[in-house]
């Protein structure tokens, strides 16, 4: 069988386009002369849809999209993803459904089974489980159609039921997966490694298709693929780029899955998320505070990618603080790029912010108040040009930062996408030496000085922190894998540390909560996937 592989890039919402793009594929894929043509899961409406699903006429009108899709269908099928109306309940309005349209019309529709509730998930909120059957007859062929979390039980155990069970012992002659299946790093060998573990269970081929494209937080890098009986690699296709392509599953040559490079994933995943967030939203331009520092620098090299180099503005906003170095690694950066370049400096801004306080402040020692002062004033201007120039204001900070709260709320925090909060410290070193693999496109001393903040004379971020590989790690186990305080010093940690950033992790839920949107690159991420009361007194 040939089937017809539509990795594409829906817009949540928009229905219309989401339709435009699905017949464009269905036109094309059928001229190759295909058997049938596979879409991701929930593609009419785009995934997450979130809360659209409680609108009133959100149902209806994704209903009339599906019958006008339908209605172009001839003998060759398409599956398609949608959220199917669920008449019977008042409290899940919707299934999370896949259509199988053929000559004109929905001859059946399939129900996800499993709905995940952890990390970005959170289906069970909006959709019902599905009880129909997983099979279609076609050309001969008993087909099972399943929905991405359905064929996840097989390694997760996390379900009473697994719906690879049922199919298997109704020896399925294929199985179909339409996924909306988020990217983060090394995903990758998970997904091949379980596609492999349910084919040799069903013992039968599997078309797995993924989305692929940035969605709020969230990244889809598609990464399609078939898989013979035996678990073999018959084709896949390209990690975030939309494809519409082939998959024929009476090739006999299996091919060899090599794992992606880490960073240069993480370079396409943030590139592509940055485009998407910018583009979805209407904006054409990006901007970006360069400090001389290797967290903008690696944020505008990403955004050049993303958005062309025509597209991007760099301000340098220096103060009396702010050294010759690094206004200098600001400037060759933007010139490395080939990037609009300004400079705005903000020293009598401070001033004139450091007057009007004075008789509040009285004789008040200075402190971080002081510091933050210069932080805000960066967020106001670049605010203002944002403003003016309807360029998106990219925020800088690391997950390492933004996890400790060494960042300063309404300034360096200001800005409508936060590109690398979620990529830790270490690595937006390792992204930066990555990205100079081919030609020096951020400065060297930028990656070699020593990180600083530059809010008072000789300041280095380890004057506040432990080094980047110790606080990464701290990170990591308290944070990501929910390790306990007394777990991570027996691992080796020096307790008077660890306690210092457990309690600086746990007090800035505050700042976390106010953070602009980030781009998911880690299993679990700030914002959607963590959910941590922000007043709270459990400290272990």
């Amino acid at each position: 069988m040939r089937v017809g592989i539509a990795q594409l890039n829906p817009t949540v919402g928009d229905l219309a386009g989401n339709l435009a793009l699905a017949i464009d594929a269905y036109e094309q894929l059928v001229g190759q002369g295909v058997d049938l043509v596979v879409y991701p899961e929930l593609f009419l409406c785009g995934y997450p849809p979130r809360d659209l699903l409680l609108k009133e006429k959100f149902g209806d009108d994704l209903n009339d999209a599906l019958q006008v899709f339908a209605a172009t269908t001839g003998p060759a099928p398409a599956v398609i993803g949608f959220p199917e109306k669920n008449t019977h309940s008042k409290k899940h309005f919707f299934y999370n459904a896949a259509a199988w349209c053929e000559k004109g019309m929905v001859k059946q529709t399939f129900h996800k089974r499993l709905l995940p509730t952890y990390d970005v998930f959170d289906e069970t909120r909006y959709f019902k489980p599905g009880e129909k059957d997983f099979f279609v007859q076609y050309k001969g062929k008993k087909i099972a159609v399943t929905i991405c979390e359905d064929i996840w039980n097989i390694r997760q155990g996390e379900y009473h039921s697994d719906p690879i069970d049922e199919i298997a012992g109704q020896k399925p002659d294929l199985l179909l997966n339409l996924s909306a299946s988020p990217w983060h790093l090394n995903k990758d060998k998970h997904r091949v490694e379980l596609l492999s573990d349910v084919a040799k269970k069903c013992n039968c081929p599997i078309v797995y298709l993924n989305t692929v494209g940035g969605n709020d937080e969230l990244v889809f890098d598609g990464m399609s693929m078939s898989l013979n009986r035996k678990g073999d690699l018959l084709s896949i296709s390209d990690s975030f780029k939309e494809r519409i392509e082939v998959h024929d599953l009476n090739d006999v040559n299996e091919i060899p899955h090599s794992s992606d490079i880490p960073m240069e994933s993480l370079r396409q995943a943030l590139g592509l998320g940055v485009r998407d967030y910018a583009h979805k939203s209407g904006f054409s331009k990006g901007l970006i505070g360069l400090s001389g520092g290797i967290d903008s620098a690696v944020t505008a090299a990403i955004a050049v990618e993303a958005l062309g180099k025509e597209n991007v503005i760099g301000i340098s906003l220096p103060s009396l603080i702010s050294s010759q170095h690094s206004k200098k690694d600001a400037d060759q950066l933007a010139k490395n790029l080939g990037i609009e370049f300004h400079t705005l400096h903000i020293q009598s801004v401070v001033d004139a912010a450091s007057e009007e306080l004075a008789p509040l402040f009285k004789d008040r020692p200075n402190d971080v108040t002081e510091e933050n002062i210069q932080a805000r004033a960066r967020g106001l201007l670049l605010m203002a040009v944002s403003n003016k120039l309807g360029a998106l204001l990219l925020t800088t900070g690391n997950k390492s930062e933004l996890a400790v709260g060494y960042c300063t709320l309404y300034g360096d925090m200001c800005g409508g996408l936060a590109v690398i909060s979620d990529v830790p410290k270490t690595q937006v070193f390792k992204l930066a030496r990555h990205l100079n693999q081919n030609q020096t496109v951020i400065p060297v001393n930028t990656i070699e000085k020593p990180p600083s903040a530059e809010l008072r004379p000789d300041q280095k971020d380890s004057d506040s922190l432990p080094e980047y590989e110790i606080l990464d790690a701290i990170l990591q186990s308290y944070v990501e894998e929910g390790k306990s305080i007394q777990t991570i010093i027996e691992n080796g940690f020096d307790e008077k540390i660890v306690r210092k950033i457990t309690r600086l992790v746990d007090i800035n839920e505050y700042k976390r909560n106010q953070a602009a949107p980030g781009i998911k690159t880690t299993p679990l991420a700030f914002g959607v996937g963590r959910r941590i009361p922000i007043v709270q007194k459990y400290a272990n």
